[in-house]
């Protein structure tokens, strides 16, 4: 692959203008949509075989989430892309004033493993629909799903419009060398910023989706067993390996034990009472996080769980308790099927401990009391989240994703998406009919009159 020719061969057919009509783009959308309709079982396959994850997981994570996203855009393209008109000032009397959507240009998405459809596609969305040609990079660690992106792509799609690129850390280094318009990284922090630091040398604007310990507390006025079934259900979808997943939950101290048999009663009636057997428990992506995740199993007391098999890279759906507050499980991102349980007694120390992290991606907090819920959300610092829920907010195309500080910049789904994808350009138009000599040379006498229009 060479990075430079694909670029360029991108930004010369950008530059014929053929992606800036709004015919062109929702066509292409609705290719992309019929795609994913008639290789639904293909995208089934190779996200199986990557790391186990059931059919009914990858339509509702994964192309569900892109049909939605894709319908929603279609129907409202037209009016995104109008110019918007805006109110003038007194100062320009007498103007018309309005912002133009205008593509950047050639655009890099690079996308994770954890959804490897979903994450590399929906920014592709977004991308489409603001007019830019785009090359996206899917993860090297789930080469199936990989393949069949680069694969399908390819068939649908010219490769100066849209190119998917295999490869690893080298490819991703030979793009990010490259000057493109604009760059989409979804992973970890650390690598978001090596992805920042390549992106500066360009001045390359970027959007970053990040991750980082999303808390979840749960008071003593939730329906305890409810919220245990919400938590339990966000957690250990995917098998933990999802950046929005619950990290950790502070439950009052009063409610815990209750809470945690909830916990436990929620994860059987999911998977059994061996989550191994189950057709609908997927598996660790690799060995590297196998072991990481193991190793987190000595940081407290398994409540549930805790089984392992390294020859499958499986963990069982675990819940750690009496957990040590400097811990590496409390300390790094956990990103799997490990769920440790602390307690407070006063919501201000729950608020305290998460303010004492960095920035989450994700913060959902459980109550009925509509003081500890505003109390909350006013006092943290967080990319998004939910009250009485987990996760769902992300299928919400109204609602913006995306992080705050070490969680991210930037974000994306539904019109955001196109508005991420796209540089707002604003224009003030004025007569000529009009020009009144006050702001030309000399200037004596002026001052007082600028001072009184200005204030």
């Amino acid at each position: 692959m060479d990075a430079a020719k694909l670029l360029e061969r991108q930004r010369t057919y950008f530059r014929s203008g053929a992606t800036k009509s709004v015919e062109f783009r929702i066509h292409q959308l609705q290719t992309l949509k019929k795609l994913l309709s008639e290789h639904e079982e293909e995208f089934f396959n190779a996200v199986y075989a990557d790391f186990k994850k059931p059919e009914l997981e990858t339509y509702a994570t994964e192309l569900g989430i892109l049909h939605n996203e894709i319908s929603y855009t279609i129907r409202h393209l037209k009016k995104w892309a109008k110019p918007k008109r805006l109110k003038g000032t007194w100062i320009n009397f007498p103007s018309s004033n309005y912002t133009i959507a205008q593509p950047y240009g050639t655009v890099l998405v690079i996308a994770p493993w954890n959804y490897p459809i979903q994450l590399a596609l929906l920014p592709l969305v977004g991308a489409i629909a603001a007019g830019n040609t785009v090359v996206v990079k899917p993860s090297e660690l789930t080469p199936q799903a990989s393949s069949v992106l680069h694969r399908l792509m390819s068939k649908w799609f010219k490769e100066e419009f849209i190119a998917v690129v295999e490869g690893g850390v080298e490819t991703n280094q030979a793009l990010l060398a490259e000057d493109f318009d604009h760059i989409f990284f979804t992973g970890s922090s650390r690598v978001g910023k090596i992805v920042m630091e390549a992106a500066a040398k360009n001045l390359t604007p970027v959007t970053l989706e990040l991750g980082g310990k999303s808390p979840c507390i749960v008071d003593d006025s939730a329906d305890l067993k409810t919220s245990a079934k919400r938590i339990a259900w966000g957690k250990f979808l995917n098998a933990g390996q999802t950046c929005v997943a619950p990290d950790y939950v502070m439950v009052k101290a009063s409610v815990q034990d209750k809470f945690l048999e909830y916990l436990k009663e929620a994860i059987r009636s999911f998977y059994g009472v061996n989550a191994k057997l189950s057709p609908d428990y997927p598996r660790i992506i690799n060995e590297d996080h196998f072991v990481r995740l193991a190793s987190y199993l000595s940081d407290g007391e398994v409540f549930y769980g805790g089984k392992t098999d390294k020859m499958e890279y499986y963990i069982e759906p675990t819940i750690l308790t009496d957990i040590e507050e400097h811990t590496a499980v409390m300390e790094e991102e956990i990103f799997g099927p490990i769920l440790p349980v602390i307690t407070f007694d006063d919501i201000g120390e729950a608020i305290d401990l998460i303010n004492s992290k960095p920035k989450p991606l994700a913060l959902y907090v459980f109550t009925t009391e509509k003081e500890t819920e505003d109390r909350v959300i006013e006092k943290c610092s967080f990319g998004g989240g939910a009250i009485n829920d987990v996760v769902a907010h992300l299928g919400n195309h109204h609602l913006p994703f995306g992080g705050v500080g070490q969680s991210g910049m930037g974000a994306y789904h539904g019109k955001k998406s196109f508005d991420t994808f796209s540089h707002h350009k604003g224009v003030m138009k004025k007569p000529l009919w009009l020009d009144v000599p006050f702001r030309y040379a000399p200037y004596k006498g002026k001052l007082k009159w600028i001072k009184k229009i200005l204030k």
